[in-house]
């Protein structure tokens, strides 16, 4: 296998990866939101929910990290392993750049912190938690401004695809149904003597 062959693997590697990378960031936000809402999906039961969020959790930082590997060893991508951790420090498009230096940031502190969460506690893992919601549209910008793909109508439907799923789960996240599912959900998770107990307590 040749240099030039070589080069070009890794380059449509690293641009395969990430549009796999945005797509699994998809997915994870729109099933964080649906474990977070109680419910299930068609087939599953609610603990399969949050088995499937969390691969895909993984399965995105797998990809990621194919992205940032097989783009640093590309002499054509002018990317440097500093400018993939440091945002907006990179020669090159540095505000895309260091865009996608922040989703991989915010990815690594979501991933160490899960990890920990049992030690430091439910209320820290939640709080920090919510920066999902921001890693997202940074990687969405980071692949509009720095992706050579951008501009191929393949690449913009897709995109628009990513962009329509987030809004609309978010919309119904901050929406007041969101509340009624998952008060709805909690309603039937009552242990059995407690319902019971309170049925009779009705009479």
């Amino acid at each position: 296998m040749t240099s030039r062959s070589v080069d070009a693997a890794l380059w449509y590697l690293g641009r395969g990866s990430g549009v796999v990378s945005l797509a699994l960031l998809t997915l994870v936000v729109g099933l964080g939101i649906v474990t977070r809402s109680g419910r299930t999906l068609p087939g599953l039961p609610r603990f399969a929910v949050s088995a499937v969020h969390r691969s895909a959790s993984l399965l995105a930082v797998t990809f990621l990290v194919v992205h940032i590997v097989t783009l640093t060893l590309d002499p054509q991508s002018q990317l440097r392993w500093l400018d993939a951790v440091i945002p907006f420090g990179s020669h090159f498009k540095p505000l895309w750049i260091g865009l996608g230096a922040l989703s991989l940031d915010l990815m690594i502190a979501l991933t160490v912190t899960s990890l920990l969460r049992q030690r430091i506690g439910r209320r820290v893992w939640r709080t920090i938690h919510w920066a999902a919601y921001a890693l997202w549209p940074f990687a969405m910008l980071h692949s509009i401004g720095s992706g050579t793909d951008a501009r191929r109508m393949w690449m913009v439907w897709f995109m628009v695809a990513c962009a329509v799923a987030v809004i609309g789960i978010l919309g119904w996240r901050v929406s007041p149904d969101f509340l009624d599912d998952r008060d709805r959900v909690a309603g039937t998770k009552l242990p059995a003597p407690r319902a019971l107990e309170m049925t009779r307590g009705g009479r």
